[in-house]
């Protein structure tokens, strides 16, 4: 494997968000309705902001490689509509989202990594380091949420299983670029790690807020 994957992967493996508090509640089942309906607003910030980050690191980035960054770009664009359903499933008014601009954390959260994909290979390291860890991720939250809070619908739970497929190629694409980077090792890996505090960061502001 790439060294430089492996030292990225190491630090999605360190600083996993399966790790956080927030979610070893959620797939322990120990999370309240009101503690996931208020993550619904929170994680929306994040949600609505991914196609601007591809966007900046489109960019940058050679034109061979736009074509598969704009396709990401349109996609993700798409799954705002399943978050709303998502959101709506516990309770939150689709105006009630649609206005909310979230806590102070998390818009520091969605700034952080907003500032991370100014350069097109950290802004990759950044992405990679988001998205590579989120099939997984989707894959028990979904879990959780048709075995403790009975949320099972198709529509409530789409989000979730459209990014266990989505990002898998998403991932995919970042790595690529990653793997034929001229950047230096220490810089992207900086990017990478900087990714996975702001992550992290915005699940802080969903703990200490509903928890």
């Amino acid at each position: 494997m790439n060294s430089l994957i492996a030292e990225i992967d190491k630090i999605i493996e360190d600083q996993s968000l399966l790790k956080h508090k927030f979610y070893v509640m959620w797939s322990e089942g120990k999370l309240s309705l009101e503690s996931l309906s208020g993550y619904s607003k929170e994680y929306f910030q994040l949600v609505k902001a991914v196609p601007s980050y591809v966007g900046a690191v489109m960019q940058n980035g050679p034109s061979e490689l736009q074509a598969s960054m704009a396709a990401n770009q349109k996609e993700e664009s798409e799954h705002l509509e399943p978050w709303i359903k998502f959101a709506t499933a516990l309770g939150v008014g689709r105006k009630e989202i649609e206005n909310y601009h979230g806590l102070g954390k998390t818009r520091l959260a969605v700034s952080e990594l907003a500032g991370l994909m100014g350069s097109f290979e950290s802004g990759a390291a950044a992405m990679y380091a988001l998205e590579q860890e989120i099939p997984k991720i989707s894959l028990s939250k979904i879990d959780g949420l048709r075995k403790f809070y009975g949320v099972a619908d198709d529509e409530a739970i789409e989000y979730f299983r459209l990014h266990t497929e989505a990002d898998i190629r998403h991932a995919a694409l970042w790595r690529k670029v990653l793997e034929n980077s001229k950047t230096g090792k220490d810089e992207l890996v900086q990017a990478a790690a900087k990714s996975l505090a702001a992550q992290n960061l915005l699940l802080d502001s969903c703990y200490e807020a509903y928890c």
